[in-house]
């Protein structure tokens, strides 16, 4: 691999590696929410700050999330439009272009949610390429409080299945969010529809907190039993990332307030990683940033670093695949 200078210095004495390296970034959200807000100009100052970022996937995080009965979801029609207008935006911006968006749409109305696939489609003008509804669901009280309020073994539910029915008859990819307890309801998902593409979110969450810290040894031997038959499957690929969360942070220093290096990363979850590209094939993984949320563990140009490192003795074509090619292939983006 090569590596070279940046005029955009980070992380400490850090530099851009291999700065010419073409990126797609497949995992980001947008929301002001988020503390501080992240909108285009953020996202934009991150994508340009010294790795060559050209795209990006916005996925759903429930920007001015409201709850509806109905299958219909105005904030998540309401959400798209907003990406949509930033992806019209930044096209006229110098940098990174959002080249897809992955909206919301509660699938447990089954064949009904046929509606808020449509609403949705025409909010993202020509930029819906993927739903999320996601199923991150732990027997322990308070360990997840997601908004869509997920219910135990959601993705086997007959009528969440007929919602994704609806989605694969659009040629939409699925976006998987569960923890890797949940990773066996996923390959059942993909059998169930072959013909459908799935994308397993942030490695499938291999869980270290609640009754999960302190257990990593036997939570990454689960979660690569799991992997291993999930990876049966052609139609699923995996999004290697989401390793700044705080929910799977493997590194923690004493003091909160430092940050993580590439080195850091790399050594804290370089085997991992690599472990599941040689199990998917890099032609099924691809690297994501899941920034903001990551951005409390490392900076974004300090995380594509790290993910340089890990994959250093890889050839060109499979790092094409990893950091951009993937991500290309599984929202179909131009």
């Amino acid at each position: 691999m090569t590596t070279g200078e940046s005029n955009t210095p980070i992380q400490g004495a850090e530099t851009i590696l291999d700065p010419e390296l073409e990126i797609i970034d497949p995992h980001h959200h947008l929301a002001d929410y988020f503390d501080p807000p992240y909108l285009l100009d953020d996202l934009l100052r991150d994508t340009g700050s010294g790795h060559n970022v050209t795209g990006t996937v916005f996925i759903e995080c429930g920007w001015d999330w409201s709850e509806s009965e109905g299958p219909s979801n105005a904030s998540a029609v309401a959400e798209v439009q907003r990406v949509a207008a930033s992806a019209a935006e930044s096209l006229s911006r110098r940098g990174a272009v959002i080249r897809g968006i992955v909206g919301y749409a509660d699938l447990r109305h089954g064949a009904a949610a046929d509606l808020a696939l449509d609403e949705l489609a025409e909010a993202g003008d020509g930029k819906l390429v993927g739903i999320r509804h996601a199923a991150l669901w732990d027997p322990t009280p308070g360990l997840f409080a997601h908004r869509s309020r997920p219910t135990e073994h959601l993705m086997g539910d007959e009528t969440f299945r007929a919602g994704i029915a609806r989605v694969a008859r659009r040629n939409l990819t699925f976006d998987a969010l569960v923890s890797h307890q949940q990773i066996p309801d996923v390959t059942e998902l993909a059998r169930a529809f072959p013909d459908t593409l799935i994308v397993l979110n942030h490695l499938g969450c291999p869980l270290s907190v609640g009754p999960y810290a302190d257990h990593a040894d036997e939570v990454f031997a689960r979660w690569r039993e799991a992997m291993v038959e999930l990876q049966r499957n052609p139609n699923v690929f995996v999004k290697l990332g989401g390793i700044g969360m705080s929910v799977m942070r493997l590194r923690r220093p004493s003091d909160e307030s430092t940050r993580a290096t590439s080195a850091d990363l790399a050594e804290a979850w370089g085997g991992h990683i690599r472990w599941c590209i040689d199990l998917f094939g890099p032609d099924r993984c691809m690297f994501e940033s899941n920034f903001p949320v990551d951005r409390h563990t490392c900076e974004y140009n300090v995380l594509w670093n790290a993910f340089k490192l890990m994959v250093a003795d890889a050839s060109e074509a499979e790092k094409a695949a990893l950091f951009r090619e993937t991500a290309r292939t599984a929202y179909s983006l131009t």
